[in-house]
């Protein structure tokens, strides 16, 4: 729901030819992301997330800091210098990794797609967010279909007391992001997906007291 209202507005706002120019990366991170996500949700039920958890910990802390860091120093990520034949196999694999990430820890991948289409491919900020959204829809569409298809959504008290009422909530959300998109510098985007990215890490992944004794 989040995905399709932040698309929906991002399409308006963010300029084409920059995201036509990324179309082929792009194309190679939805099929990758899209076969990761069917294999996470698949292994989901048996596989513990502990380790991974740690893992994303220490990726988000140090994407985050390296966000924060270039938005004040000025940097700009050209990314890898060649051309499609090696770009579209690499945000394949890349796709694929964040796929499986994303569908084991339940989240639409966009705090991994971002920093990988800025440093690795390329992308300014704002591309990169819109970019972000279209990958993720697809991904993450095969990922609640395979949670659909092991029962996870039978609950109907599920819908009523948490589904819907942030799905709702998400998409005022999104409409208004998007909306802002357009009009926030690049690098107060930076700045602000970074401290997010660090403060979110440490707030779901930090490790619970249960696990450390």
């Amino acid at each position: 729901m989040t995905l399709f209202a932040a698309l929906a507005i991002r399409a308006r706002v963010v300029e084409t030819q920059r995201l036509s120019d990324l179309l082929p990366v792009v194309g190679g991170l939805i099929a990758g992301s899209m076969a990761g996500a069917y294999v996470g949700a698949s292994f989901a039920s048996w596989i513990s997330a502990r380790r991974l958890e740690r893992l994303i910990l220490v990726l988000l802390v140090a994407l985050g800091s390296l966000l924060v860091i270039e938005a004040f120093l000025d940097l700009k990520g050209e990314g890898i210098p060649f051309g499609p034949v090696i770009r579209v196999p690499l945000a394949t694999l890349f796709g694929l990794g964040i796929g499986v990430v994303s569908s084991l820890l339940g989240v639409a991948g966009g705090e991994l797609l971002i920093p990988t289409l800025v440093y690795v491919f390329g992308a300014d900020i704002k591309t990169a967010g819109t970019a972000s959204v279209l990958i993720s829809l697809p991904a993450v569409s095969v990922g609640v279909w395979r949670y659909a298809r092991k029962g996870a959504f039978s609950d109907r008290r599920d819908w009523t007391a948490l589904l819907l009422p942030m799905g709702i909530g998400s998409i005022v959300g999104a409409l208004a992001g998007g909306l802002l998109a357009s009009s926030v510098a690049g690098r107060a985007l930076k700045i602000l997906l970074g401290s997010i990215l660090i403060g979110s890490a440490f707030r779901v992944f930090r490790p619970r007291r249960s696990e450390t004794g």
